[in-house]
């Protein structure tokens, strides 16, 4: 899994100009981008989608993305979110303004009013680096080999354009959503965490502990002792 930056969850206005790019990072807390103007490309945890105005795109806790913004820049409002995994990960919205509006005064109303307006929408996948993607958070066990030949690829191919599109090779980003699928194992059920190693497809529990410390900075022991992180 790739070296990665890690910031809270964005909160407030931010404005971006034409063209602007954002690196891959990693939001440590829950959050929803809402766009008020302008539009950028999103690619990450949650796939690849075009926003603008009137889209939002919720990221649940260690989602990580890139982002590159049109000619005509941005503007977003970032919400940061109680709960910590979204049942959609893009959608629309009617009444911006509203939202906004509640914003100013209490963060949680906005969230509700957010959450009574979204319109959720599908996941759009454009070419093949945006497939892979897709069956990688579905299946992180996936073998790259296998999926290579069988779409008639080398993996050369798969590292180099999934990279230019994703900001990380598909091994790390596999290896990424592995220990997401074990994270959400970890604190939503009682399971032994040797089993929930095996399950997603780890060599033994301590190689499990190594990636969630590596995507979280805190190990499986200290997310079940804590119970901090809740899935709904």
């Amino acid at each position: 899994m790739d070296d990665i930056c890690r910031h809270n969850a964005p909160s407030g206005f931010e404005r971006f100009e034409s063209g602007a790019t954002i690196e891959r990072h990693m939001h440590v807390s829950a959050y929803a981008a809402i766009v008020l103007d302008g539009g950028y490309e999103e690619a990450g945890s949650a796939g690849r989608r075009h926003v603008s105005a009137g889209f939002v795109a919720l990221h649940d806790a260690f989602d990580s993305h890139c982002n590159r913004f049109s000619r005509k820049g941005g503007r977003v409002l970032n919400l940061p979110l109680s709960r910590r995994h979204a049942s959609c990960k893009w959608g629309r919205i009617h009444d911006v303004d509203a939202i906004v509006s509640a914003a100013h005064q209490d963060p949680l109303e906005a969230e509700a009013l957010l959450f009574e307006q979204i319109e959720p929408l599908p996941e759009l996948e454009e070419d093949w680096p945006d497939m892979l993607c897709a069956v990688l958070r579905a299946r992180p066990c996936l073998s790259l080999t296998a999926w290579a030949r069988e779409h008639g690829f080398a993996r050369e191919t798969l590292s180099r354009q999934f990279g230019a599109i994703f900001g990380t090779t598909p091994a790390s980003f596999r290896a990424e959503m592995r220990a997401r699928h074990a994270l959400r194992e970890i604190v939503s059920t009682s399971a032994p965490l040797a089993q929930i190693a095996a399950r997603n497809g780890f060599s033994d529990q301590p190689h499990m502990t190594r990636a969630v410390r590596t995507l979280t900075g805190r190990t499986p022991s200290s997310w079940r002792a804590s119970h901090s992180f809740k899935t709904h």
